[in-house]
């Protein structure tokens, strides 16, 4: 079975933090029990993430979509000092991918008009194509820390500190994290670069269906994500998308990246769409698993951005936020709180906001360092829409009567700017033309022969004026 979770978390100027949440977070380590005999073990196969970046914070939400039970999994992540938690909402990230998601629309077709039918220009462009988230007491480990421990809605949440990576795998192993033997080393590199760690599970009694995003808030400005704590749980491959929000455009440093542009793509006008996948996929695979495609950089207005949020929950079903509650099920912040303290830690007193969204398809060995985030020089707006420069061959164009401005069939657009021209030089006259010229005969004629009648009438006059002398 295939699950989607989110997870929110914030990081400082030289970390990334890590949550691990089922409908929001910044997954860390996603640590599983081990499965069941004859059962598969769970795996994280996508993460959506959203990393806003400011002066006084940072902010990372993750959404994963992962095989296997929920409630089975774990959180850990690195970091750094202490962090203060709320929940979140995947409304988020549903808002932000419906106005970043990348499309691609046909191009304008160009057919030729009926010669002077009066129809307008009939050069048109298409619809868009298909483009193409228990605790247990301090067990007796020597060498750890318990900053803080605190509940945080459905979650139990404790913050940890270690001079020594055995003491501390050996008290999450106690309190019933499962710490796979791959990932060992990564926490005692994350320990022995000084990082502090969040550690995050279910209370006893919290379903799976009360499960919420969560935020982390970190002081200080900064964008790392721990990618080597998010091998945790994956497999030999996992998709990242990942939303950037600031006050300018970021991208990934210390990954290649690549953009598809509109003078890239080819529009296939028998098959009605265009070759972004496949050029996606041969931009991709020389980077060999480590590439980073930078799909689009847009403003966004963050009030609109709120309407489009709380707007959600006025189309009923699920509500978007929920009241927070302590261990004790009383409400300690309504849905409202919740909802006005996301927005604030999402867009952090930014005095304009830029979301940039960027992807990969990311091998497990391109895990073993984390990714740094960067403005770079370049401050260009990248289009989410792209419209095909190039095409394979060429649409069907309407072809007309000259006389009649009656459609009489089809034909690729050459053959019917041919017969279009053909007719505008014949000597057949256009529509509007043989109108024209039928208007223009009937007053002629009836000028003719108002005059004649005029003439006539003169010569009568000047008949009786001489029969009269």
């Amino acid at each position: 079975m295939r699950t989607r979770y989110a997870f929110l978390l914030s990081i400082p100027l030289a970390a990334a933090a890590l949550v691990y949440s089922p409908d929001a977070s910044a997954c860390g380590g996603c640590f599983p029990p081990p499965p069941p005999p004859g059962q598969s073990q769970s795996i994280v196969t996508d993460h959506r993430m959203i990393l806003s970046v400011s002066q006084s914070q940072t902010t990372l939400y993750d959404q994963i979509q992962f095989q296997g039970n929920p409630a089975e999994f774990a959180w850990v992540l690195p970091i750094s000092g202490t962090v203060q938690i709320g929940l979140s909402s995947d409304v988020v990230f549903n808002t932000l991918h419906t106005v970043t998601q990348s499309s691609v629309v046909e191009p304008p077709r160009n057919c030729p008009p009926p010669p002077n039918c009066n129809f307008g220009n009939s050069d048109r462009s298409a619809e868009a194509a298909p483009s193409a988230g228990s605790t247990s007491a301090d067990a007796g480990a020597g060498g750890v820390d318990v900053l803080k421990r605190e509940v945080v809605g459905p979650y139990a949440t404790v913050q940890l500190a270690s001079t020594d990576p055995n003491a501390l795998t050996d008290w999450l192993t106690q309190n019933g994290f499962q710490i796979p033997t791959d990932i060992q080393p990564v926490i005692a590199q994350y320990v022995n670069e000084k990082f502090n760690f969040l550690a995050l599970k279910l209370r006893p009694g919290a379903g799976v269906n009360s499960m919420r995003p969560v935020r982390v808030t970190t002081t200080g400005a900064g964008a790392t994500l721990p990618l080597r704590m998010v091998a945790a749980g994956t497999g030999a491959q996992v998709g990242v998308a990942l939303w950037i929000v600031g006050e300018g455009r970021y991208e990934p440093q210390n990954f290649p990246t690549f953009q598809i542009t509109s003078d890239d793509l080819t529009w296939d006008w028998a098959a009605g769409s265009s070759d972004f996948k496949q050029l996606r996929a041969a931009k991709a695979a020389p980077l060999n698993g480590r590439g980073w495609e930078v799909e689009s950089s847009i403003a966004i207005n963050e009030g609109q951005f709120q309407n489009w949020i709380t707007g959600a929950d006025r189309q009923g079903g699920t509500p978007s936020y929920t009241p927070q509650t302590d261990d004790q099920g009383r409400i300690v912040k309504t849905a409202e709180q919740v909802r006005q303290e996301d927005m604030q830690a999402l867009f952090a007193n930014m005095q304009s906001t830029r979301v940039t969204r960027v992807r990969s398809d990311l091998a497990r060995a391109a895990l073993a360092e984390d990714l740094v985030v960067h403005a770079p020089p370049g401050q260009e707006v990248l289009p989410n829409v792209r419209q095909p420069k190039k095409e394979l061959g060429q649409p069907t164009c309407p072809i007309y009567d000259p006389n009649t401005c009656q459609q009489t069939g089809t034909a690729p657009r050459d053959e019917a700017i041919a017969k279009a021209n053909a007719s505008s030089t014949g000597e057949s006259f256009s529509c509007t033309t043989s109108a024209s010229r039928t208007s223009f005969g009937t007053f002629a004629t009836a000028g003719s022969l108002a005059g004649f009648f005029g003439l006539a009438l003169v010569r009568a006059r000047r008949r009786r004026k001489t029969a009269a002398k």
